[in-house]
């Protein structure tokens, strides 16, 4: 009989997760987007923002030439100025559901 493996201790919880200020929570699952490549969740970020009407050219169709992972973080960066405003507690939320489902993988 074979012993399941311990669980990791070193994947973060909600409530480590949780202190972070929002600026390194975007910055890790910004990270974590990146290596998977996972435009749709650069998407769905974009969505919450206050200001998403400005991104119509982002439509999400994995079959569109237009943008890129990168485009996306410059098209946030240019929207938010790092200002989250009313959109802060959503993106959080997004932000931290995210890590706990992505976790980095070193």
């Amino acid at each position: 009989m074979t012993e399941s493996p311990a669980p990791d201790r070193t994947l973060p919880t909600f409530d480590e997760l949780d202190r972070l200020s929002t600026e390194e929570l975007r910055e890790r699952s910004f990270d974590v987007a990146r290596e998977r490549k996972d435009l749709g969740f650069f998407w769905s970020i974009m969505q919450r923002l206050s200001r998403a009407d400005d991104a119509n050219e982002l439509d999400g169709s994995p079959n569109s030439i237009g943008p890129t992972i990168d485009d996306a973080v410059a098209l946030w960066r240019e929207f938010t100025g790092h200002e989250y405003g009313e959109s802060e507690p959503l993106l959080r939320a997004a932000f931290i559901d995210y890590l706990l489902k992505h976790p980095h993988q070193d």
